[in-house]
């Protein structure tokens, strides 16, 4: 892809590894520029996502390569990164003998604002997640969810640039992951920041997300925009009641490239050519149709490709 000269992009890697005593590769050659709004940072546990998010913020130096943030250098000028950046970490990582607002507060002054500042800043974002109410109790008594949202409103307080978010949704029910998904977009729309969302649960940053950058082993798989990866690829789904496996045949003798996914089968959708084909296809073998409708692919079926690019530009 060539490069993107509409905006700059908020982070920028070129050949970026990290390798760890014992011969592990934490991220292996790592090349993508991401442009402002909300990305998707994809990938199964232990795909490299932690360790590329604390190259990011200075907290750990790369092998080699070189990671920019918001133009800056995240080796030489990590303080300068941390005052732009809120970040959320995955883990459970929060004192719970003190309240919500003292606690928000106090990273707020550790960005360096003023205590009235802080304070204000501190309330002002356990608002905006829905904390306001709760806000002096002590946050050991607080659910899942409500500590998600700390963690949140502590990476809002310093009014960051951009916002990268480690599991965000990590320990939460269903009902609890929209409620987060729901507030993560609703802040990239209303405060204009850029969010990076590290994920492993692909249903989920599709939803959300403007860009994608998936990652296995350390090393990119694909990188692109949301809508490129699923409105650029339709398809048709046919599944028939007998006779699976003749009509995959059937339909490759045509040159349709299918592929079964579960009980169905799945074409590339080119034109009115391909209904013809998949009708005539079934009729030829006197096969039972139960359906044929059009969809669009979802991320998680797109990155079980193997497909893997050495440099890719999100737009």
């Amino acid at each position: 892809m060539e490069p993107s000269t509409s905006a700059r992009p908020v982070i920028e890697t070129a050949a970026l590894t990290k390798l760890y005593p014992g011969g592990v590769t934490a991220l292996g050659g790592l090349t993508v520029r991401v442009a402002p709004g909300v990305t998707g940072l994809i990938g199964a546990n232990g795909a490299g996502k932690s360790t590329l998010i604390k190259i990011l913020l200075g907290l750990i130096d790369p092998t080699q390569g070189m990671a920019r943030v918001l133009g800056h250098d995240s080796v030489t000028d990590g303080e300068q990164i941390r005052q732009l950046v809120g970040y959320m970490p995955e883990h459970d990582c929060l004192p719970p003998d003190i309240s919500a607002t003292d606690f928000v507060t106090h990273m707020g002054r550790m960005s360096g604002l003023p205590a009235t500042a802080a304070r204000e800043r501190a309330a002002e974002a356990l608002r905006h997640v829905g904390l306001h109410e709760e806000r002096y109790r002590l946050i050991g008594t607080y659910s899942t969810g409500m500590k998600q949202r700390v963690k949140l409103a502590q990476a809002l307080a310093a009014d960051p640039r951009l916002l990268l978010l480690d599991e965000p949704t990590n320990g939460l029910d269903p009902a609890g992951r929209n409620a987060m998904l729901e507030l993560i977009a609703r802040i990239g729309e209303e405060f204009g920041i850029s969010i990076v969302v590290a994920s492993h649960l692909l249903g989920e940053i599709e939803r959300i997300c403007d860009h994608l950058v998936a990652i296995e082993a350390g090393r990119l798989l694909r990188a692109d925009t949301v809508d490129s990866f699923t409105k650029a690829s339709q398809l048709l789904v046919i599944e028939v009641e007998e006779g699976t496996a003749a009509l995959l045949g059937e339909l490759a003798r045509r040159g349709l490239d299918p592929r079964p996914y579960q009980r169905a089968v799945l074409v590339p959708l080119g034109g009115d050519d391909t209904y013809d084909a998949v009708r005539d296809s079934v009729a030829s073998l006197g096969l039972p149709l139960s359906r044929l409708e059009q969809r669009r692919h979802h991320v998680e079926e797109l990155f079980r490709d193997d497909d893997q690019r050495e440099a890719v530009d999100v737009r």
